[in-house]
């Protein structure tokens, strides 16, 4: 077992008002605190999803873990072969290389705190969605950079049923 020591001295305090905001809505992602701000420790978002919005589609991490803590609403998670709905207060910690996925539920609305660790620097993952949500950027762009934030997207037959 190997233990991360992360690499930072002083408290990371984010203010609401100071996070950077991307995309719109249905689907808002809120950036919180970055792998570099952390040491290395954790990554962290709040997404909001109004309307059964989407979250993300099927994918895994190799290297890092990843909780979902539902703050209001209602959403759904694939949590490997099974799809699981969480309401606010329930959390949802899924390993290293388990597919999943997360959405609101039908016609709910999501706010969803989630946290990766150990840390992946992931804000420009989320600026580069963004690009791709206006067009800027193919959707197939996001292949390329698969390896660059541990997000390997996969097919999901559980998923797509839904």
């Amino acid at each position: 077992m190997s233990l991360i020591v992360p690499d930072f001295d002083s408290s990371v305090i984010v203010r609401s008002a100071d996070a950077e905001l991307v995309g719109r809505a249905p689907t808002t992602v809120r950036l919180l605190a970055d792998s570099s701000a952390t040491g290395g420790a954790l990554s962290t978002q709040r997404v909001t999803l109004e309307g059964g919005a989407d979250g993300v589609r099927p994918h895994r991490h190799d290297g890092s873990a990843e909780m979902f803590y539902v703050l209001g609403g209602s959403a759904q998670l694939l949590s490997g072969d099974r799809v699981v709905t969480a309401e606010a207060g329930d959390l949802v910690v899924v390993p290293p290389g388990l597919p999943h996925a997360f959405a609101a539920s039908p016609d709910q609305d999501a706010d969803i705190l989630i946290v990766i660790t150990p840390g992946v620097e992931r804000f420009e993952y989320f600026r580069h969605l963004e690009r791709v949500g206006l067009g800027k950027v193919p959707p197939e762009s996001l292949l390329e950079v698969q390896e660059l934030y541990d997000t390997y997207f996969l097919t999901s037959e559980v998923w797509e049923r839904r």
